[in-house]
């Protein structure tokens, strides 16, 4: 007799209250060490749909945040970071935050989103597929993005927002 598990994948709006996980998943997920003004600026209720703690079986086990910014008329949304610690990977989990950021940003009634754009170390191979996977495409090279990890360069990634 086999029994079928069902999975859930939820989001969470980020708050102070869960900030330490955040804070925790970060420091697994990513070789640098992110400052305060970055936790500050995710809880700023103009980013709360773009930025979220992932959550599989109720356990956090990943993070998506983003940031709004203009440039040249051209109303943007950053993805600063986004990871999934190594035992939940391959489950989709990466798929399904990266599709929820690109709904919400497609939905966003505020400002239009033009587009979203992200940094991949050059040395990411796997990062970069799963970007092209999803649309994104390189754009060029940014020299020296990295100033503590080698190789220091990554693309640039963009997906154009079609609405």
């Amino acid at each position: 007799m086999s029994t079928t598990v069902s999975t859930r994948i939820s989001f969470a709006s980020l708050t102070t209250h869960n900030l330490g996980t955040l804070k925790k998943l970060n420091s697994v997920l990513f070789p640098i060490a992110y400052t305060d003004r970055f936790y500050a600026d995710v809880l700023k209720s103009e980013v709360d749909e773009f930025c979220k703690l992932v959550y599989y079986n109720d356990i956090p086990v990943g993070t998506i945040c983003c940031r709004i910014e203009t440039k040249d008329n051209e109303t943007q949304l950053y993805l600063m970071t986004m990871g999934v610690l190594a035992p939940y990977r391959s489950r989709g989990l990466g798929s399904q935050s990266l599709q929820h950021i690109i709904d919400a940003a497609k939905s966003h009634i505020k400002t239009k989103i033009d587009k979203i754009y992200l940094h991949v170390q050059t040395s990411n191979g796997e990062a970069k597929k799963f970007y092209d996977k999803h649309g994104f495409e390189a754009v060029g090279i940014h020299k020296n993005y990295y100033k503590k990890l080698v190789p220091r360069d990554a693309w640039i990634m963009e997906l154009t927002i079609g609405q």
